[in-house]
């Protein structure tokens, strides 16, 4: 059964969620009495510090010169993204509640889905597009004073 769970990717992404949730909690604590951008610099040196241990352990480590020159080029940009989208997190979260900070952030789902449909030519049904539309929707109620 629990090997079962760890091949799903709803599993994966059930973590990344409740990941993603104590993060808004812990950063905005983190960040009270710091500047965001200090903040997000030692959250990501944690970060690097623990994928560098977990790369090392799983024997995963390639030469970067090995590795296929698209990849690299996407994975540079997607770094970039991550780095300024972890920037303007920060800041947010230093500037506003976590509890509206955090949906916010979580248009990102929403972008995603269209994203995903325009260019990578991902197919969701209208079932699938409703969900999407209430995300946004609650992201937008949750914002109201």
């Amino acid at each position: 059964m629990v090997a079962a769970l760890a091949g799903a990717w709803q599993f994966w992404a059930l973590l990344a969620a409740i990941f993603a949730a104590l993060t808004a909690i812990l950063a905005k604590v983190g960040v009270a009495d710091i500047p965001s951008d200090l903040a997000t610099l030692l959250r990501t040196l944690v970060v690097v510090a623990l994928l560098a241990l977990i790369v090392a352990f799983t024997k995963q480590w390639r030469s970067p010169a090995s590795l296929p020159g698209r990849s690299l080029v996407f994975l540079a940009l997607s770094g970039l993204a991550t780095g300024a989208s972890w920037l303007c997190y920060f800041r947010a979260l230093k500037l506003g509640d976590a509890a509206r900070v955090a949906p916010i952030d979580k248009l990102s789902v929403v972008l995603v889905a269209i994203f995903g449909a325009t260019f990578l030519g991902e197919r969701l049904g209208a079932v699938n597009w409703l969900g999407v539309a209430l995300i946004a929707l609650g992201a937008w109620l949750i914002t109201l004073t």
